[in-house]
């Protein structure tokens, strides 16, 4: 019987899957001799064509094996998913190589081989990651130079963000609203007059000295809080029929995005303080706070807009032919289908300002980045800057991915489709 190799079928089925599933074995045995015992069983073929070998191997394997509607469930999602065509095989091969040759090594320096007891850099001696450094200056990495004595309060007010957050999961849909009222307008005057302090005794903490995590956490809240409101009537102005709210919406928007982030700091900065009166001060955190609010409103409105426009015309003439009114038709009728409708481009905004807030260092206000800079330069930790940024990157990580899941499920709970 004749079987032809350039056609696997599923009538050779067993002649097919075992030769290709051979093939495959040898690729990934001589991929993991080379790599882990340095012996190499094609060095005899041209160099090339030698370091190709076992990917070679593997999409002639991955081919012979790539039988439609097999019967074989195992197989038949092999194929689906890692196998589809050459082309396919080859990625999913290349990745698979490049994971094994690399994921050791990584772990090796991340976890293995790194040092995580003592307390001075002469304590890491073992070749990998120096996790001394990170935890030696963990403190100065979530509160910056805000006074130790005094961090109780940093905690005591994310504390009480955290429990209003929660409670207004769990409560009633009236008594949520007024917890959503208090978080919004109330809160924010708390939590700031508690870090900062001058009164009820306690001690003014001035902003040069707020830095670390909870900084990042600080202009991230209040921005993500504000940008939202200002983008939503900005976004509102750009669709009005009335020129001049029109056009100053579109001059608004155009401006803020046509100008990097990095400069719209530095004015803040350095320039906007010329413009004020003499005598007249503007805290430097309350400014950075209003320009990356601004910035990002700007964004902001972009997002919302598309979700406006993809919103058809009959529920705005709906809503009409009901008898309402303008506020009354958008708050009750439009942005809630329309701010559905653009959940994920609203959480990648939210994404991007939580990592551009690193920016801050600019004018001088040092979180958790900014922490991170200045902590490898001091002299007895010089050489250290990859295991903080390594620190930073990781708490970035966190952070941005709990929103983006939590974005997930809101969409997935807000889905009307069937």
């Amino acid at each position: 019987m004749k079987i032809n190799l350039i056609k696997p079928n599923k009538e050779n089925l067993n002649t097919f899957v075992t030769i290709g599933s051979i093939i495959i074995l040898v690729g990934f045995f001589d991929f993991l001799a080379n790599t882990f015992l340095g012996v190499n069983f094609t060095g005899f073929l041209p160099a090339g064509l030698s370091y190709f070998t076992p990917i070679i191997l593997g999409v002639v394997g991955l081919h012979l094996i790539r039988i439609e509607f097999s019967g074989n469930r195992l197989l038949d999602k092999i194929n689906t998913n890692f196998n589809s065509s050459n082309f396919n095989a080859f990625l999913s091969l290349l990745v698979i190589f490049v994971l094994i040759k690399y994921i050791p090594a990584l772990l090796n320096w991340f976890i293995f081989d790194a040092d995580f007891a003592g307390n001075t850099k002469q304590d890491c001696t073992s070749g990998g990651a120096c996790w001394v450094f990170v935890k030696v200056w963990l403190n100065r990495f979530v509160y910056g130079m805000y006074p130790d004595t005094e961090q109780w309060r940093i905690n005591t007010a994310f504390l009480m963000l955290f429990a209003l957050v929660g409670a207004s999961f769990f409560a009633s849909v009236k008594v949520k609203k007024y917890l959503l009222i208090f978080l919004l307008f109330v809160y924010p005057i708390i939590g700031l007059k508690l870090i900062s302090g001058g009164d009820f005794g306690l001690e003014y903490i001035e902003t040069g000295a707020w830095g670390g995590l909870s900084l990042t956490f600080i202009v991230s809240a209040f921005a993500l809080i504000l940008c939202f409101p200002i983008g939503m009537f900005l976004a509102l102005g750009r669709r009005s029929n009335l020129p001049a709210i029109r056009y100053s919406s579109i001059g608004f928007i155009e401006l803020w995005r046509g100008v990097p982030l990095i400069t719209v700091l530095f004015m803040s900065a350095v320039m906007f303080p010329m413009f004020l009166p003499d005598g007249t001060y503007v805290d430097k955190l309350i400014r950075v706070l209003v320009a990356i609010t601004l910035f990002e409103a700007a964004y902001m409105a972009e997002v919302i807009r598309g979700g406006l426009q993809a919103l058809p015309k009959g529920q705005y003439e709906a809503a009409k032919s009901l008898g309402m009114g303008y506020w009354r038709m958008h708050f009750l009728i439009v942005l809630p289908q329309a701010l559905k409708l653009v959940i994920p481009g609203i959480a990648n905004t939210f994404l991007a300002l939580v990592k551009d807030t690193p920016l801050i260092f600019v004018v001088g206000l040092l979180e958790l980045a900014g922490m991170v800079n200045l902590a490898k330069t001091n002299p007895e930790w010089l050489g250290m800057a990859m295991e903080g940024y390594v620190f930073a990157g990781l708490v970035f990580w966190v952070v941005c991915y709990a929103m983006s899941r939590y974005s997930q499920n809101l969409e997935k709970k807000l889905s009307t489709e069937r």
